[in-house]
């Protein structure tokens, strides 16, 4: 074999594995955990919730004028459709709700969306910004950042960033995680605290674990709730309303 040949042979080997790397980081980059048929369900709009996909996915109650509406933040790598059974509970009840879109669908990498979906809807007199996960630690760092457009807070089954310090901020606040996860304890809940509003509301719902806070598939191995799905819903939801109605009767 010629010295040309084998180098061919090199270069070509090396443009393959080069092509296995970018084709595996472009679907790594790019793979969302897929909603599960409830949640597909809750995203068709009817009498009750007018539901629209861009530029957000976007539930409006189609009763009465909105007042208050809701900002969510989806967990890392989930389709935003994974939280729809939740968030159509939610606008049944009378509230906006708007579930983001994110690069990489990692909200942190753009947690100034809120810019945006504030400026879309003028109609709307408060906003409570929430999030999932990584997506709760998101929208505490819009709300530290921007404290002025932002009436509520609701974490859920994550903390604030050290850098968010929203302990001088005179807002209901909310921060629910399960009785069964591994990183959103009691302890790393509680060492954080002191960078949550004072009146802050703290659930733990027993039994209840990381992932039943969507509506996404998952392994079997990553399912450590030993409460049913709609049992951590009901609570979630229960918890949001009150949070929701406290703004919407400023």
């Amino acid at each position: 074999m010629s010295n040309v040949s084998a180098k061919k042979i090199v270069l070509s080997l090396i443009g393959i594995i080069l092509s296995g790397i970018l084709i595996w980081g472009i679907q790594w980059a790019t793979f969302a955990r897929p909603p599960l048929p409830q949640a597909v369900a809750a995203a068709q709009s009817d009498d009750l919730v007018t539901v629209t996909d861009t530029p957000w996915l976007t539930f409006t109650p189609t009763q009465g004028a909105v007042k208050t509406g809701f900002i969510f933040y989806p967990g890392g790598r989930i389709n935003p459709l994974g939280y729809s059974d939740l968030m159509r509970a939610i606008a049944e009840k009378g509230y906006l709700v708007v579930v983001s879109t994110m690069p990489i669908n990692m909200a942190i990498f753009n947690s100034n969306i809120a810019d945006e979906i504030i400026a879309a809807h003028p109609e709307v007199d408060h906003w409570v910004i929430g999030g999932h996960s990584v997506g709760g630690t998101a929208a505490a760092m819009y709300t530290s950042a921007h404290p002025e457009r932002i009436a509520g807070l609701a974490i859920w089954s994550s903390y604030p960033a050290d850098s968010s310090d929203l302990s001088s901020l005179n807002i209901p606040a909310l921060l629910m995680y399960g009785g069964n996860e591994t990183d959103v304890t009691d302890e790393s809940v509680g060492t954080r605290k002191h960078l949550l509003p004072p009146n802050t509301v703290y659930i733990k719902i027993k039994g209840g674990d990381h992932h039943q806070f969507g509506s996404y598939r998952l392994t079997t191995e990553e399912n450590m709730a030993t409460i049913s799905r709609e049992v951590q819903h009901e609570q979630i939801l229960s918890a949001m309303l009150q949070l929701l109605q406290s703004i919407d009767d400023q």
